[in-house]
């Protein structure tokens, strides 16, 4: 097995998953509250990401297991640890990309040229918090699915 085929049948994996996880997984009350300050909004957020993190791992152990990819779980941790983390600091933004003077992530879009679209499309969040996650899955993939095991 390539280092090649284990990449991308990771980033397959992490990416269904997120898929699952973000939209069927995560529950209202984690959605709606993940993006207000202080321990209320931590608490969701990292309620949502331990769900979100367990159904990535379910997915990357059944991938590894159906395919026989023979991931090294150290790197494949790594590779969810990476995930998991970058989703948290994406989804404290939950419902504040738009905002007048942003924070976190919306800060970083709003400083690269991407404040107006993001003030007027109400799609445009969602849409960089996407773009975000799929870019990160694609960097855990590469962690997941390198090395020889």
């Amino acid at each position: 097995m390539t280092t090649a085929i284990r990449t991308l049948a990771s980033w397959a994996a992490l990416t269904a998953a997120h898929d699952v996880a973000d939209h069927w997984v995560q529950i209202d009350t984690q959605a709606t509250a993940k993006g207000k300050p202080g321990p209320e909004g931590a608490r969701a957020c990292a309620a949502h990401v331990a769900t979100y993190t367990a159904t990535q791992a379910l997915a990357l152990a059944a991938a590894d297991r159906l395919l026989g990819l023979r991931l090294d779980w150290r790197r494949a941790a790594l590779g969810l640890t990476i995930s998991a983390a970058t989703h948290y600091a994406a989804d404290r933004q939950g419902g504040h990309w738009g905002d007048e003077h942003p924070r976190g992530v919306a800060r970083l879009a709003a400083v690269t040229g991407h404040a107006t679209w993001l003030r007027r499309d109400p799609g445009a969040g969602y849409l960089m918090d996407q773009a975000w996650h799929r870019g990160w899955i694609a960097v855990a993939a590469v962690v997941a699915g390198g090395g020889q095991p």
